[in-house]
Parts: structure tokens; sequence; C-alpha cells
């Protein structure tokens, strides 16, 4: 099975369970043991996202090789398919797919398309300042709140939390929107599935950066904003998402979640030949035991092993 079926058949599954697979790591993923030979410099260009969880690998990886050296540059996923195609990085860390436009560029070059490995399992959480009573939220409404086309088919604008059924001091508060920047996978992710492919509103803050989005929230009584539930503090609230009006709304930590997605890294593979023993390694290590222990440390949701093991055999790493 291709990397890609896999990954929607997989979210298509509910995840998973990923309420369980947040609680612990699945034992029947690997240990990972060193091997001899392993040194050098890679790169990592890419996801914002993942550059926390990337550089938590990194050191993890460096304690098993010790003259490894991993360079991590944490711009935005629209970063990664270039610096994979020119030949600078690696590693392309997304948290998003690959655009098709994308990939022919690639494979324009290479004569094959990059190689999209999966890593962890991520939530997009909607943010609310800690001091905000609102309770739960759907799709629509987001989708309304964020953007100027609605099609996610919310009848009106929403521009204050009275319209969400907030009401006294909050009822004419309007909205301070907190948004990544366009370079992000995050912000492609969220406009495709929580603004069903529609465009921005203008007033939005765009942020460099997730925990920059958490910050800004937390500093504004009125504001919202979206960011992966790694960069969760104490200054901000995950609200519960609904797909629509009258439908159950989950939290995170539910494997019905409607915001839940694969976070990625990309690497220039060869069909027909092996990884470099480096790159080899590294995505051993993070397939593995200690690998995935670091996702779940870093606060998102590590893979099972029906997954990993499957991304190991494409990999020609297992």
């Amino acid at each position: 099975m291709k990397l890609k079926v896999l990954a929607a058949a997989i979210i298509g599954a509910s995840l998973v369970t990923p309420a369980a697979m947040a609680e612990r790591v699945d034992p029947n993923l690997p240990v990972y043991e060193s091997v001899s030979g392993i040194s050098g410099n890679m790169t990592s260009i890419g996801s914002d996202t993942l550059n926390n969880l990337m550089t938590l690998w990194a050191e993890e990886f460096a304690g098993f090789y010790p003259n490894i050296n991993i360079q991590i540059q944490g711009a935005g996923s629209s970063t990664a398919p270039t610096a994979l195609t020119e030949g600078t990085a690696q590693f392309g860390p997304m948290s998003r797919e690959m655009r098709t436009s994308e990939i022919q560029s690639f494979e324009d070059r290479f004569g094959y398309p990059p190689t999209m490995v999966p890593v962890a399992i991520d939530a997009l959480a909607i943010y609310v300042n800690q001091d905000n009573p609102l309770e739960s939220i759907t799709l629509p409404q987001v989708d309304a709140i964020f953007s100027d086309t609605r099609r996610c088919g919310y009848p009106e604008d929403i521009t204050r939390w009275g319209q969400l059924g907030l009401d006294g001091s909050w009822e004419n508060r309007d909205f301070t929107l907190y948004s990544r920047n366009a370079v992000s996978g995050t912000y492609g992710f969220f406009a495709e599935n929580a603004l069903c492919g529609g465009d921005f509103k203008d007033s939005i803050n765009e942020q460099p950066g997730s925990a920059s989005v958490v910050q800004g929230v937390s500093e504004s009584i009125n504001g919202i904003g979206y960011s992966g539930i790694g960069y969760i503090t104490s200054q901000v609230r995950a609200v519960p998402v609904s797909r629509d009006e009258g439908e159950e709304a989950y939290t995170v930590e539910d494997e019905n979640y409607p915001l839940a997605r694969f976070l990625f890294v990309y690497v220039n593979k060869h069909p027909n030949e092996d990884l470099a023993p480096q790159q080899a390694e590294f995505l051993r290590m993070v397939l593995s035991q200690q690998g995935q222990e670091v996702t779940a440390r870093d606060g998102y949701i590590p893979l099972p092993e029906t997954v990993a093991s499957r991304v190991r055999s494409e990999l020609g790493i297992d």
C-alpha cells in the first residue's frame, strides 16, 4: 500500500483511537539499537509545527551517535519541497501533504516522486483565552469567524462572541483572530478542512510560528486561533469542536475529533536504491519505541506499530 493511501485509510479509520494512543506508546514498536559507522551532518528544512519534535528527535539520535549533527530550520512546510528539490536538506518535515505542483517540480528534477513518511499524529486545536467561557464550537462557525467566503454553509458572518451564545460582557466583544502564515502547512490544512477550501479574512493576524499563535491568544481576552495541540499552554483552552449544529462536540483527545491529521517527513529516496545510512537510521529511530516516546512527550499522538511497520517496510528499513 502506498504511503498516501495508507495515511488516508488510517485517518478515515478515526486515527486508530488516538485517545488510547496518547496514553502510551505501542509496546509492539521495536526498540531501537544503534549500528556502527553513522556520523556526519544532515539538514532538516520545513514545518514549524514539527520544529520542536525534529529537534527532540535529533537530540535522541545524537545520544546514539555523538558524531552526528542535524541542523534544523522550521520556517514552514512550504519551504520543505524546495529544499528537497534543490538538495539543500535531507529531511523535509511537513504538516500537510505535498501539493501536486510541488511533487511535479521534484519529479521533473529527479525522475521520481519524493517519499512521504508519516511520523506522528496531531490534532489541530481551536484555542481561546483561558478566561473565555465558550463551551464548544462547530466547524461552520469556525469558518464564519475566520473566512469571508463561508463555504462550510454558515448563514452569516460571525464578528461578535454573542453570536456564539455568549452573553453579558462577552456579547458585543469582537474577535482578535490569530492564524499561521501562508507558508505554513497548518495554514493550508486549516483552510482546506476548517474553511472548506475558502479564503481567510483580511483581519487575521498572521503569525510566523505555532507558539506565536498560542501566545497571541493567551495575551488577548478576545483572542481565538488555531495551532497543533503540542503547543497548548495553561493560558489557553482548546475548545471542543463538532462537525455541525446539533452534532456532538469532540475534544482533541476523542477519536472522532474532526481536525486530526498526520505529520510527515519527506525524503528523497530513489525507488530502486536504499536511503543513505544516516537517513535510514534516523527514520528507523523515529519509528521505534524511543522515537515515539519522544512524540508522546512533545504532546503529539504516537504512531501505532500497525502503521509504523508498514512505513518501515515501504522505506526498506524494517
